[in-house]
């Protein structure tokens, strides 16, 4: 299968500290579910350990349907934590698996305000990201398939994998993985940078044991085939 069908087919993109998978609503759901899974498999690690939202719009899938694809998750390390839909099999497919769900199409399609004041073109373009404004607790994961900014703490157990930059408003004691597809150019920066375990593309860096003598904000990066840590004083 070609990758400008399997575009088609499946969607994924960052959505509230998981991943949001939207799902064809006419393709055949076994060939769906299979490039899925393929999908994920090309990926392990930075998909292992998601919440996630599946979007399935007007397909009516029955419960064996959707038990089905709630299992080819959680082999994954991946857990089904809701369901949006527009079919009322769906929902209550969703339902008897105690699966949350949501219908906010409509607002999605509502227009925001128009601007008081003329546009203004950048100088530089952007790049697409998170922000997620609370601690992250032992257990949780974020995954992005941009950056990353947590304006608070990365505790021990917690996981933050990026395709891009990793930036902790805080103090980072978790594990960090930055330029997850491959992207040596990302960095990792911290208010106090003592993680558990820091990847930066296919390069790994461990924190020393013992206690900081001084605590700064620090920058993570790859230089020399190894990933540096410089102050930021």
């Amino acid at each position: 299968m070609s990758s400008g069908m399997q575009d088609e087919l499946i969607a994924i993109k960052g959505h509230n500290g998981g991943l949001l998978i939207s799902l064809s609503a006419t393709e055949n759901w076994q060939s769906v579910t299979d490039q899925l899974a393929a999908r994920i498999d090309e990926r392990v690690e930075f998909y292992s350990g998601a919440n996630i939202t599946v979007e399935l719009g007007e397909r009516p899938v029955p419960k064996y349907e959707l038990s089905s694809l709630k299992a080819l998750l959680e082999r994954r390390g991946l857990t089904l934590s809701s369901v949006r839909s527009k079919s009322d099999t769906t929902r209550e497919s969703a339902a008897s698996l105690a699966v949350p769900t949501s219908n906010n199409y409509a607002a999605a399609r509502v227009k925001p305000a128009a601007l008081e004041t003329a546009p203004v073109n950048p100088e530089e373009t952007g790049t697409q990201g998170v922000l997620f404004r609370r601690t992250l607790r032992s257990g949780r994961t974020i995954h992005s398939d941009g950056h990353v900014v947590v304006f608070g703490d990365v505790n021990p157990g917690a996981k933050v994998i990026a395709a891009g930059d990793i930036v902790v408003w805080g103090k980072l004691r978790g594990y960090a993985h930055a330029g997850a597809g491959g992207d040596e150019s990302a960095i990792v920066c911290a208010l106090e940078m003592s993680p558990s375990r820091l990847r930066i593309a296919d390069f790994v860096a461990t924190s020393p044991p013992g206690k900081r003598k001084q605590i700064v904000p620090e920058i993570a990066l790859v230089r020399g085939d190894q990933i540096i840590v410089e102050a930021r004083d």
